[in-house]
């Protein structure tokens, strides 16, 4: 049985945290999400931790022109949380995934899991979920 809430074992300070979206962001060299596929697209984008420069396949950020992409996906937020000392560091990668997924099968079957088996893998004790 999971539990919706777990009590941290370690203060945020001392942990290695990633961020994980459904934003539709990713690098600009990446192929972007299949935003005509009527059931969704369950693929995921991996994000280097040192990642310079991002866009977005999600029409409806893309289409404002005042758009703040560090909204949906923190990540120079999180960078200078790190500087300051509010956490312990972050994630090698980070990831994202596409909203607007219809058909959640394979997703929960196969891209939701790899994704979190690498996360595992990382070590990393906190994820920060920005849905989109």
């Amino acid at each position: 049985m999971t539990l919706p809430f777990v009590i941290p074992e370690k203060p945020l300070s001392g942990c290695r945290l990633a961020l994980v979206t459904t934003g539709g962001v990713h690098l600009p060299e990446d192929e972007r999400f299949d935003i005509d596929d009527p059931a969704g697209d369950c693929s995921y984008r991996e994000i280097p931790a040192n990642a310079e420069s991002l866009t977005w396949t999600h029409a409806y950020y893309r289409s404002k022109n005042t758009a703040d992409l560090d909204a949906v996906f923190p990540l120079w937020t999180l960078r200078r949380l790190v500087e300051e000392g509010e956490i312990g560091e972050l994630n090698r990668r980070h990831f994202s995934f596409m909203g607007a997924i219809h058909d959640h099968g394979p997703l929960v079957g196969e891209t939701a899991p790899e994704v979190a088996g690498k996360l595992a893998e990382d070590g990393v004790d906190a994820v920060l979920l920005t849905p989109s």
